[in-house]
């Protein structure tokens, strides 16, 4: 087996095609590891990270892609040097893996191993998907060779399972008093002035949906500054791009509410395979007693049931409003891989160091 470390932007770009045809036939098959997203994070979002991908070829044939970038040790916040995730840090992506053609896993993870092994670097590994990610066997692996592996659960990912169902066998798994309340609410918007609902896919419409996302969503959340979406110009580059990109492939999803030519309320989805991912949305405060946020989750539920998807996933985040919708949880997890020797273990007490001065600041903050 053949391994590769790809170090260029140029040849990063290259991959696109085989990239996507890989996770295509992949168990680790999302849409926030596709070469479209990890491509257009690494133009915008990294940060000075070093490219560091790790590509496996069985015969020419690409069977194995490790998605990794090297961020340099990071002396102000005790942070070592450590080997992450493409995607990684505030734009949000989940599931986040390596890609492996199906009955070549065990190939690839000792040849991934290896190439680890040798480079002896921290692995800090964000969003995976706890109890199926394929880079958990990678961490066993390493383990054997006296590395020290520690996963710990961050967040879970609310998701409604909608296979079989139409949108009144859905709203038959919520309450009574959920569905008339959205019913409720749905009427009275649409009685009290005039209501229309587009759904922007095409790349020509792309921007323009993603101001009202944008504007929408500032003015939500503006005031409370909670809200990491859209905040640098760099992750608004981010997704100027990507959703031209997701435009262009099919995927795209902006959902907008409008009342008398004024958008009240938008959300921000992609389609996937048969999967909706519900990524961010915005309404106006103004419409708050109109309840337009719980009319524009219905009603993208409804869009996401009619278009055929068997899953619509609500993405990162245990919000109440999230399980209002959704019975079903998937757990996110961080994988945390240190080198057999001292430096390692100075590696480990620097990260867990870090790691309790922010939870004291936020303490401390939060208390002011």
């Amino acid at each position: 087996m053949n391994v590769e470390r790809i170090e260029t932007a140029g040849r990063f770009a290259e991959l696109r095609e085989e990239w996507n045809n890989l996770l295509q036939r992949s168990a680790s098959n999302c849409v926030f590891l596709t070469h479209e997203w990890l491509h257009t994070w690494w133009k915008h979002l990294a940060e000075g990270r070093r490219l560091s991908i790790l590509t496996a070829r069985e015969d020419g044939n690409l069977v194995g892609i490790m998605p990794v970038a090297v961020r340099d040790a990071q002396y102000a916040r005790m942070m070592p040097r450590v080997v992450e995730f493409l995607g990684s840090g505030v734009i949000g992506s989940d599931y986040l893996d390596a890609i492996m053609l199906p009955g070549h896993e065990p190939e690839v993870i000792r040849a991934f191993g290896e190439q680890l092994n040798q480079s002896n670097l921290t692995l800090h590994l964000s969003q995976l998907k706890r109890g199926s990610s394929a880079v958990l066997e990678l961490a066993a692996q390493l383990e054997r060779r006296r590395w020290t592996a520690v996963e710990t659960k961050i967040n879970v990912c609310p998701f409604i399972n909608l296979a079989g169902l139409d949108w009144d066998g859905y709203l038959a798994t919520r309450s009574s008093s959920q569905r008339y309340n959205f019913n409720r609410r749905l009427r009275n918007l649409m009685k009290g002035s005039e209501m229309r609902l587009e759904c922007v896919r095409s790349p020509g419409d792309a921007q323009r949906a993603l101001d009202v996302v944008i504007a929408l969503h500032r003015k939500r959340w503006g005031s409370r500054g909670t809200s990491e979406a859209f905040q640098t110009d760099a992750v608004v580059a981010f997704h100027r791009e990507f959703v031209e990109r997701a435009a262009e492939r099919g995927w795209l999803r902006i959902l907008i509410i409008w009342l008398e030519n004024q958008p009240v309320a938008a959300l921000y989805g992609l389609t996937y395979g048969k999967t909706f991912y519900f990524y961010q949305s915005g309404f106006d405060p103004a419409y708050s007693k109109q309840s337009v946020g719980l009319v524009m989750m219905g009603l993208a539920v409804k869009a996401a049931i009619e278009e055929g998807v068997s899953e619509y996933d609500l993405l990162h985040g245990d919000e109440e409003y999230k399980c209002h919708w959704a019975s079903e949880v998937r757990g996110l997890g961080r994988l945390e891989v240190y080198p057999p020797h001292a430096r390692g273990r100075i590696y480990k007490r620097a990260i867990d160091l870090n790691r309790a001065a922010r939870r004291m600041a936020k303490r401390v903050l939060t208390k002011g």
